[in-house]
Order: C-alpha cells, then structure tokens, then sequence
C-alpha cells in the first residue's frame, strides 16, 4: 500500500476545508473546488478518489433533508438514469489514452462554470419537454463527469431552469448528486483505483469539509453571500485559465 506524503495530507486538509468553507456560505461548491484545487498537485482521477467519498456522504445528507424525494425522482429519473449509464459508458475517460487531457478539459470546464454562473445564464423548460431533454442533458453530464468528475454542467443549469423553489432545488441537488457519485464510485472500484490507501486521504477531507462547512455557515450571516459568491466564481475562472494554460504546455512539451 503506497503512503500519501504528509505534505499531500496536509494540502488535501487545507483544500477540503476551504471547499466545505464555500459550501457552508454559499450552499454548493465543494466538488468543484476540491477537485479542481487538487488538480493542481495531481490528476483529476486521483483528485476524485478522494473526493468520493466526502461527497457521498456530504450527498446523502442532502438528500433526505426536505420533503420532496418522490416529486424529485418523478421529475428527474431521465436526468439521473442518462449521467449515471453516460459515467458507466465513458469511464475509460478517466484513465485511457485520453487521460492526460483531463486536466485541460478541466480547467475548460471550470471556466465555462464560472462564467455562466458569473452572468446567471438561465433557460425555461415546459414540463411537456422535461423528461427527453434531461435524458439527453444526463448524458452529457455524465461523459464530463467520467472525464473530470464534475457534474454541474450543463446539470444544475438544467435543474434551475424547470422551476423547482428553492429548497426543493437544493434536495434535487443532494438526490442527483448521490446517484452520479455513486455511479462514479464503482466505476473507479471497477478500475482497483478506489482501494483501502484512498481510506485516510478520503476521512481527512471529510472531518475537513464538515469543519469548514460549520465555520462557513456561522460567518454566513456576517458577510454578504453574494459578494463572496462572486469573487469564488473569479477564482474558479483563474484556476481553470491556470489549469488549462498549465497542462496544455504539459502535453505539448
């Protein structure tokens, strides 16, 4: 069993406590930030494993919090049944020949989310077109999710533009994300990436995100949210430049 360097260890603390800081002010984010800060020190594969399992417990937590279960998986089975065969589908994505472009899709990827979030890009789907149009946004999410392991696009677009308030929209979240990190966890135990040495990395970023999601939500009410939610998304933008400028020069070197 290969040993992660304290120095690793202590970079996974730091990072999984300020994604759990963003969560805790603003309501989503920690994926995104864990996985694309990670991806600096190493590749979105080993970045996942990692997250896995912060994520799914983080997930299932947010699933069962609020009284929508039964509406959500009406609405939404396409949506999760399209990301969860798409990630099964393409998850040689991860670690194929394709591999080493993971990075750069990456960055491109957190650029694009930073960016539609930034001008709060939003489209209306008629629930008439709901079920066909989230089976095919599911499949798209999912291939991203395979090749990077984020799924917010073009999802969470999707989600927000059928109409769901507030707190059911943050249960849909949880419900959604559940499903596609689990379909993303057996892909990697599938692959023998998801072993017993991801154990201690995975457990430090739990107890790390769970304490900067606490110390987040306390200071939520001392801070503008809005403000913060604008310069996390500037951030997210200059780190998907960075990444995508960063490996580009990689694979071409």
């Amino acid at each position: 069993m290969c040993r992660m360097p304290d120095s690793i260890i202590i970079l996974i603390a730091a990072v999984f406590a300020l994604a759990g800081f963003v969560k805790g002010v603003i309501g989503l984010g920690l994926p995104t930030v864990s996985i694309g800060l990670l991806a600096v020190a190493m590749t979105p594969v080993q970045a996942l494993t990692i997250v896995i399992a912060p994520a799914i417990v983080t997930n299932i937590w947010q699933t069962f919090v609020g009284p929508y279960l039964r509406d959500i998986i009406r609405r939404l089975w396409p949506l999760m049944l399209g990301t969860a065969v798409a990630i099964w589908a393409c998850g040689g994505l991860l670690t194929g020949p394709y591999a080493r472009y993971g990075p750069i899709v990456l960055g491109i990827l957190l650029v694009v989310y930073a960016v539609i979030s930034l001008v709060k890009f939003q489209f209306d789907v008629a629930p008439a077109h709901e079920k066909w149009v989230g089976g095919i946004v599911g499949v798209v999410t999912g291939a991203i999710a395979a090749a990077t392991g984020i799924q917010v696009i073009p999802s969470m677009p999707f989600m927000q533009s059928i109409g769901m308030e507030k707190d059911e929209l943050v249960q849909a979240l949880g419900v959604f994300f559940t499903v596609a990190t689990l379909a993303q966890a057996f892909n990697l135990t599938s692959a023998g990436l998801l072993t017993a040495s991801t154990a201690l990395p995975g457990l430090v970023g739990m107890a790390s995100a769970f304490a900067g999601m606490f110390l987040g939500q306390a200071v939520r009410t001392r801070m503008q949210p809005e403000a913060f939610r604008r310069w996390f998304l500037i951030a997210m933008l200059l780190l998907g430049l960075y990444l995508v400028g960063n490996s580009t020069y990689a694979v071409l070197k």
